[in-house]
């Protein structure tokens, strides 16, 4: 299984002979944490099935840093920082920008740089939106896009902006009240975000005002928050552990309770997205799991 693994992640729509010969030694001084890792991977099946979510491997860029689902797209980071688009079980490289996180909904596929600049994918290429830096954006809202700063303050561009936006110009954002280092949203019920000493938050936000409303400090703590077009709500631990929010609904929208999902590794990352929750290891490796 180890041996699969290197296999797939040589192959790059978007890759070169050059960076394979780079990426050899670097399979070589990980084959004991793969090794390692496909134990897991053997006992994962029982383990998740018991709570929900059945994993499976998934489609491979490795080494994988970031991920993000919508409306049944997928779309990643490596870490060289490049973003890939996932069609069937191939990645394809999306151009030659280097992105730190990237996202995927419906306000389109959006990108924030390694200097902090953020940019829409538009017609092929990523087209350079002035007027805010940002270190993490969502496009998983109802039309807005939401991000936070570095210094964690949280911006909102406007639906009818976002998805208007085709040629560079310089954008209007909304500043919201607050202090987030990660934000992501639902066109079902609202968003969630966490801040730097790991509270979590729900809060609901106006798609064509950017207002918000109904802000909740929700139990538990967290690095890193994930919500699903139908509402469904991960959060990733400190610890690299993986929790889903339960009883979540029109009424409670903020919910009532967490539940361990368990997984084989630390985790990084992940995304949900139309039943599959997306998982990227601490190892780099992409895991598909059903829930």
């Amino acid at each position: 299984m180890c041996q699969r693994a290197i296999k797939v992640t040589h192959v790059s729509k978007g890759g070169s002979s050059t960076k394979i010969q780079r990426f050899i030694p670097l399979a070589n001084r990980l084959t004991d944490n793969m090794k390692s890792f496909a134990v897991f991977l053997l006992v994962l099946r029982y383990l998740s099935v018991s709570h929900g979510c059945t994993c499976t491997e998934g489609p491979q860029q490795f080494p994988a840093v970031q991920i993000d689902a919508g409306q049944g797209n997928v779309v990643m980071t490596d870490s060289n920082n490049y973003a890939y688009f996932l069609i069937g079980s191939q990645w394809y490289k999306m151009g030659s920008l280097t992105l730190k996180h990237v996202s995927v909904g419906p306000a389109g596929i959006w990108g924030v740089a390694l200097n902090n600049r953020v940019y829409k994918y538009v017609a092929g290429s990523f087209v350079f939106a002035n007027g805010q830096t940002l270190q993490q954006v969502d496009a998983g809202g109802d039309g807005q896009v939401v991000g936070v700063t570095d210094t964690s303050t949280i911006h909102c561009l406007k639906s009818t902006i976002a998805s208007d936006y085709r040629k560079q110009s310089t954008l209007s954002w909304t500043t919201i009240t607050g202090g987030l280092m990660y934000v992501s949203c639902s066109s079902k019920y609202g968003c969630w975000g966490v801040n730097s000493v790991q509270n979590i938050y729900f809060a609901k936000i106006t798609p064509s005002t950017c207002g918000i409303s109904g802000t909740t400090l929700v139990d538990g703590l967290a690095v890193k928050v994930e919500t699903g077009t139908d509402g469904s709500v991960f959060v990733v631990t400190k610890d690299g552990e993986v929790f889903q929010r339960q009883g979540i609904d029109s009424s409670t929208p903020q919910g009532t309770g967490w539940t361990k999902i368990p997984m084989p590794s630390r985790i990084n990352h992940v995304s949900y997205d139309r039943g599959n929750l997306w998982v990227v290891t601490d190892y780099g490796t992409i895991l598909k799991c059903l829930c």
